[in-house]
């Protein structure tokens, strides 16, 4: 944004593009490598995880000394003074689709030993991004053309001396070794309740990994909450056969004869995670034809451009239902969904009407195989018809032989 006697003064922003997930509590961690023996003089909207070594110099002290910085958001309720837009969130960023007003965080940089020009200026290298752990995977920063500021007006622009931009992806398998959420399902046809595939993000195994899990019905359920990984931010998961944080479950309700009902109930196993602006993403065919929602947020995805509209995004309503409480009597939230019947391919037939895929928070959950879903009285997942076709098939060539 201008120079300064011995470097520059920036504005680092970071947005999320990602429709639907978020940076969740306790938040992003944004750190680099200087090129240069550059050193942070001082920071607003944001701090240094640590000062470093700063002996050299005498009198002003810099905020950051070291060679490889890590960067954390401010509180909520940061002074005045020390704030600019966009900052001060506690490193939560939400999603582009949910809360674009709140898809960006920002913070200002004062670098020094820096260099003073363009060319003497020397772009940091080796970006990391933590949200709040593993997962985001950073290119390296690309010098692109200065970003243009425009008056309120919109008759004047001005704009930076020089501009950097830095991509992170994120991959879920960098992320956590094993899954988060799991899908189980029901139906009004059927008594059978197909459970989250055993084992989907783990296993029971208090003799290798004590402490992993906890019955809810525990004498000594409080103290494991407050343990020593409730400060390092160890999920403590009730136990359960699929030991998931999240298990979503898909009820097929009631069925119309022009409509059909589906009721989404998504329940809370983890006893140190609150869930703020979670969202549910699913894919399914007949979603082109969502005519009423009741108590979920909707949004259509089109990530095949349009021309398929089979993919929803569904959140919690602001001050009901946006906080998913911890593992307990309030660890769960429920909508249901009223579908118009398509008649070209609506069917209750071979799991028709269960989704292709479910994603929470943006990670992909756990479904129970296709063989295991709930099927239609006196059906069956396998047909004996061509058997049976193949056998008349045969006593006919038979017969004709002996004849």
């Amino acid at each position: 944004m201008q120079w300064t006697p011995d470097g520059y003064v920036a504005v680092v922003t970071m947005f999320n593009y990602q429709q639907f997930r978020h940076i969740q509590a306790p938040g992003w961690q944004l750190g680099w490598t200087w090129a240069k023996k550059e050193v942070i003089w001082s920071m607003v909207g944001a701090q240094t995880t640590e000062q470093g070594d700063c002996s050299k110099f005498k009198g002003n002290t810099p905020h950051c000394c070291k060679k490889d910085p890590t960067i954390v958001d401010l509180l909520p309720g940061t002074p005045y003074n020390m704030q600019i837009a966009n900052c001060c969130k506690a490193g939560v960023i939400n999603t582009f689709n949910q809360d674009p007003a709140n898809a960006a965080s920002s913070f200002q940089i004062s670098v020094g030993l820096a260099g003073t020009t363009n060319k003497t200026v020397k772009v940091p290298k080796n970006f990391t991004l933590k949200a709040p752990g593993p997962g985001y995977t950073c290119g390296r920063a690309m010098i692109v053309r200065p970003t243009k500021f425009f008056t309120q007006d919109g008759r004047r622009a001005t704009q930076a001396l020089m501009t950097w931009n830095v991509t992170c992806t994120y991959s879920q398998f960098l992320a956590q070794k094993t899954p988060t959420c799991c899908v189980s399902l029901s139906s009004f046809y059927n008594d059978t309740i197909v459970n989250c595939p055993t084992c989907s993000c783990g296993c029971q195994n208090n003799g290798t990994r004590p402490g992993s899990c906890v019955n809810e019905n525990s004498p000594y359920l409080q103290s494991a909450i407050d343990g020593p990984g409730k400060w390092t931010g160890q999920p403590l998961v009730q136990c359960t056969s699929h030991m998931c944080p999240i298990r979503i479950h898909w009820h097929v309700k009631l069925n119309y004869k022009e409509y059909w009902r589906v009721k989404i109930t998504i329940t809370n196993f983890n006893y140190r995670m609150n869930y703020t602006q979670w969202n549910l993403v699913v894919q399914h065919p007949n979603f082109d034809n969502i005519t009423q929602l009741f108590s979920f947020n909707y949004k259509p995805l089109t990530p095949y451009g349009g021309r398929i509209n089979d993919t929803a995004m569904f959140w919690g309503v602001k001050f009901y239902n946006d906080l998913l409480m911890q593992a307990g009597p309030l660890g769960n939230a429920q909508s249901e969904l009223l579908l118009r019947k398509d008649s070209m391919a609506f069917t209750f037939d071979k799991g028709w009407a269960f989704p292709r895929r479910v994603y929470f928070n943006g990670d992909n959950c756990v479904m129970p195989p296709p063989d295991a879903y709930p099927w239609l009285p006196n059906a069956s997942p396998l047909t004996k018809q061509p058997l049976t076709l193949s056998l008349l098939v045969f006593w006919i060539v038979l017969a004709t032989l002996l004849a």
